[in-house]
């Protein structure tokens, strides 16, 4: 078998079995599988700020260059969420998808035998190929695949998956690290990733008819309307390596000091070029077209300022909790309660709420749990007990602010495009949870556990007031999907 044989039979998406395609209730397997990979992915995030400490003890490094383990896994997904959704327009987004459950799985099997730190982050980066292979097409799976009434639910449904991710998260790590050793925080990802190769396999639909499967060659579009915006990718990667280094040197990284203003000067040079390489590239990594569309501009914003509400808690809150002498596996228990009450919210959260509210309505409300949640957090005292009122009210309310702000951005862009859109989603949150956990680090660095831990909360629940004023109704966009590789519009039936 030639390798041209070999790479079309690998890229040849097959149809699911024909008792799955013709169940009426098949669109919700497929959910059920995107939700597997979105578990896979939050938990991934939320179990790393529980080993920090861990790590710095056996690698015997600092705060600032332990949390590059986590960086640089977000600032790989910033840089191939987009290219990687290029690509699966292409290649077929189940393909692409189930891909991601092999990478993810083989990098975190070797990021447990990681002999130094550096090579350690380097396991995370590989790791962050999977979760971008997986996370560019989570979105559009669940756009392309489920009815239109019911996207919103299917929406809540995976962001309830990232909240159960989230969840087991914080307690996981807690008792892996205390029981077990830093090692299994890793390699626990491997049956999951199994499963999600297994299930990816049989429950998604195909996404591109068998006759459209892009193999190697020359035959392959080219064209200038079909050129990934190279430029612009490694401009945002660029920007935001420099301004992630940028907090990082301030926050203790055994760097120069004057490296601070020549990074951040870096940092805002790069922004300036790459939002001139977006309105003359001839198809932009951040689609101008789709940005400036009513509601979707704002709407990346707050899908931005939420993971960055999120995260930031989870990984302060290790840190003021441990601080007032609870144990680890303690602390991970109560900040678990951020992410459950999150979880819960995204799936009968909206249930409880009048009927007659709109999504921007959701959207708002939920931004003001989440700020008056962050505030208590930040003035009433740190224990046990006392914290887990303030985390569940804040997870709570960006349960009801993400999938609601999800729908919003994605019914604003058109289904044609729900690629791109659902990549952007994802760009937006990833740079709101580096953020959210770079911000933490300096918070802690400049001002002391206690008081830069609540500083930075105090700052949040300002920045969750701006959410609410940001939150803005998006003019649907729902033109009929051109007829293709990807087929008619409509949920796919193979």
């Amino acid at each position: 078998m030639n390798a041209t044989v070999l790479a079309a039979r690998l890229l040849t998406e097959r149809p699911r079995p024909r008792g799955i395609a013709g169940w009426r209730h098949a669109h919700w397997l497929a959910v059920g599988t995107v939700c597997l990979g979105a578990f896979l992915g939050q938990l991934d995030a939320s179990v790393i700020a529980l080993v920090f400490p861990a790590l710095g003890r056996h690698f015997g490094a600092g705060f600032a260059a332990v949390e590059w383990v986590a960086l640089a896994y977000l600032l790989v997904l910033v840089a191939l969420l987009a290219p990687i959704g290029w690509l699966s327009d292409l290649v077929g987004r189940k393909t692409m998808y189930i891909g991601g459950f092999a990478v993810f799985g083989l990098s975190s099997l070797c990021a447990g035998f990681a002999g130094g730190l550096w090579i350690l982050v380097g396991c995370r980066a590989v790791q962050a190929v999977g979760a971008a292979m997986m996370q560019a097409n989570s979105v559009a799976l669940v756009a392309r695949g489920v009815p239109e009434h019911a996207m919103r639910r299917a929406l809540g449904i995976q962001a309830a998956a990232q909240g159960l991710g989230l969840a087991f998260g914080p307690t996981l790590g807690g008792l892996l690290v205390e029981h077990a050793s830093w090692q299994w925080v890793f390699w626990v990802n491997v049956p999951i990733g199994v499963l999600g190769i297994v299930a990816g396999w049989y429950l998604l639909p195909r996404t591109r008819a068998e006759r459209a499967a892009v193999v190697p060659g020359p035959r392959l579009p080219l064209g200038k309307a079909h050129r990934f915006d190279f430029p612009g990718m490694l401009l945002i990667t660029g920007a935001t390596t420099a301004l992630l280094l940028a907090l990082s040197t301030a926050s203790g990284l055994p760097l120069p000091g004057w490296l601070v203003a020549v990074l951040l000067v870096a940092s805002a040079v790069q922004t300036l070029a790459l939002v001139r390489q977006e309105q003359r590239a001839a198809r932009p990594i951040l689609a101008p077209g789709l940005v400036n569309t009513p509601g979707v501009r704002s709407g990346l914003v707050v899908a931005l300022i939420g993971y960055l509400l999120l995260f930031c808690p989870l990984v302060l809150g290790p840190v003021l909790l441990t601080g007032a002498g609870v144990s680890t596996a303690g602390a991970g228990l109560v900040i678990t309660l951020l992410p459950a009450a999150f979880a819960v919210a995204a799936t009968v959260g909206g249930g409880l709420l009048p009927r007659g509210w709109s999504d921007v309505t959701r959207c708002r409300s939920g931004a003001v749990m989440a700020g008056a949640g962050l505030l208590l957090f930040a003035l009433l005292p740190v224990s046990a007990g006392v914290s887990a009122v303030p985390l569940l009210v804040a997870g709570y309310g960006l349960g009801l602010l993400l999938p609601a702000n999800n729908a919003l951005v994605m019914r604003a862009i058109p289904a044609a495009c729900s690629a791109v859109g659902g990549g952007m989603v994802n760009m937006a949150r990833s740079l709101g949870t580096a953020l959210g956990m770079a911000l933490s680090v300096l918070g802690v660095h400049l001002a002391g556990a206690a008081s830069g831990g609540r500083t930075v909360l105090l700052v949040l629940a300002g920045v969750a007031a701006a959410a609410v004023l940001l939150t803005r109704p998006g003019r649907p966009a729902r033109p009929a999907r051109p007829a293709g590789p990807a087929g008619p519009a409509g949920p796919a039936r193979s």
